[in-house]
């Protein structure tokens, strides 16, 4: 017979969002039921952002020589020890490890089941020889890569983000199959790192993101020798010796691009298919779990908090929907999911990052809107380190209202800060452009594109009449 077990909550999923629901329910008093049949800290952890920045900080130590070079000083060429490169990326993920480990949470209260969840009733989940009722359930299961449907996929080896981090060798030539962020992110890697790099894309790189600002990271990959083959359909994969060879097509034509290694970065799929949804009447589709703006799902005791959830995949939105789950289930205070002041960054070099509104967004929505821009070519901290390419970009509504910011350069991803917080709350054009920022720093790209908000006000005929007159009166 199972086990019974009541709890006031309990988290499916120790990612992001069911780690930081489980902390935050357990220290505000809430008996609180975690299970996980995987590794403790979810994708973000253990196969996302946590390894892939690291590799991507060992890819630029690798190409450091080429910057100082510019500044008359000389390294010589780097010689790449790739089973140290996977050590200090498995040192990496040790290090924030123990914050999501099971005694940690263990320690402060929470009960931990190391097994496979599926809903048994509408308020009931069983977890191994475990049968658990609790007054709220959240489903935070994240996501994985979604492998598409490719002719001969099923017949060749290949890798994904689970799986990249843990090649002992490094790859001869790595075909990247989606030229999304995580396949540029870890293309641009590879190809520091010393390997070749080909990525594939069916449409464009980063299609979700500004154009304008895309173009200056695909000038970077190129220039760092990664091969783009945008507007490429897969039509199929084979083997070739030890290798695997893409068959694609392009304008009529059929490219063979032979390769030693096959990534696929195609996209992402909610984690459902074992929980039995539909024994706790639970809705979703092939994008996700179906929720309202509270999180709560079409059964009222049951929500869905980080990639489970559809929308944004974000580590940080995860967290978000943990805030909204713990003020809805706890406090029964009606908080919302945000869907406007949000951020996203890709870690490439340069970094690209955004909030809000794209111009494209903008346009389809029929606003009346301006295009603010400053380049980093303006900036004297970024002469000074040679890191000149990129821009700022805004698009600032009726009445100076902030509708969205881009970044892309060096410290994108720290300097699109203060814009989330600008529209987080409401803040006029006017704010970011009064502000006293110090000097020298690449911040001021915000302020002097901010800035140029003014200047056809500030210098327009009109002026210069009212400050001569003003000057005639002494």
């Amino acid at each position: 017979m199972p086990e019974n077990l009541e709890t006031d909550i309990c988290v499916i999923g120790a990612g992001s969002a069911g780690l930081s629901v489980a902390a935050g329910a357990v220290q505000m008093g809430a008996r609180t039921v975690l299970i996980e049949k995987g590794r403790m800290g979810g994708d973000c952890l253990n196969y996302g952002c946590v390894p892939s920045k690291s590799m991507l900080v060992a890819g630029r130590a690798a190409r450091a020589g080429r910057l100082a070079a510019r500044m008359g000083i000389d390294y010589d060429p780097p010689r790449i020890d790739y089973g140290k490169v996977r050590l200090h990326v498995q040192g990496v993920i040790g290090a924030i490890e123990p914050n999501d480990s099971q005694e940690r949470f263990e320690g402060l209260g929470v009960t931990v089941l190391r097994d496979a969840a599926r809903f048994t009733g509408p308020r009931e989940v069983a977890a191994g020889d475990k049968l658990i009722r609790a007054r709220r359930f959240v489903v935070a299961t994240g996501s994985r890569p979604m492998v598409p449907p490719i002719p001969g996929l099923d017949r060749v080896r290949y890798l994904t983000n689970e799986t990249v981090f843990e090649l002992d060798v490094l790859p001869r030539h790595l075909i990247v199959i989606g030229g999304r962020p995580i396949g540029c992110e870890l293309g641009q890697a590879f190809r520091d790192l010393g390997a070749q790099v080909s990525i594939v894309e069916m449409a464009k790189i980063m299609p979700k993101d500004d154009p304008e600002l895309v173009d200056v990271v695909r000038r970077r990959l190129t220039d760092h020798g990664v091969k783009l083959l945008e507007t490429c359909k897969v039509a199929g994969v084979e083997s070739s010796g030890e290798g695997v060879t893409a068959v694609l097509e392009r304008d009529g034509e059929t490219l063979r691009l032979e390769g030693s290694h096959l990534l696929l970065a195609a996209g992402r799929q909610p984690n459902v298919e074992s929980l039995q949804l539909e024994s706790a009447g639970v809705d979703y589709d092939r994008r996700g779990i179906s929720t309202d703006d509270r999180l709560r799902t079409s059964n009222p005791k049951i929500y869905a908090a980080g990639d489970v959830a559809g929308g944004y995949q974000f580590t940080h939105m995860a967290g978000h929907h943990a805030g909204v789950v713990i003020k809805n289930a706890l406090f029964r205070l009606p908080g919302k999911v945000e869907r406007t002041a949000v951020p996203w960054v890709t870690f490439t070099d340069p970094e690209l990052a955004q909030v809000g509104l794209t111009e494209s967004m903008a346009r389809e929505a029929g606003l009346t809107f301006k295009v603010l821009r400053w380049p980093f070519a303006e900036n004297d901290r970024a002469q000074a380190e040679h890191e000149t390419e990129g821009l700022a970009k805004l698009i600032v509504g009726k009445g100076g209202k902030i509708l969205g910011a881009g970044i892309v350069g060096p410290a994108a991803g720290e300097l699109i800060h203060p814009w989330v917080l600008a529209m987080a709350n409401k803040l006029k054009i006017g704010a970011m452009a009064q502000y006293i920022a110090p000097y020298p720093t690449l911040g001021e790209v915000s302020k002097r594109a901010a800035g140029a908000y003014y200047t056809p006000k500030l210098f327009s005929a009109r002026t210069r009449f009212l400050v001569r007159a003003l000057l005639k009166l002494g």
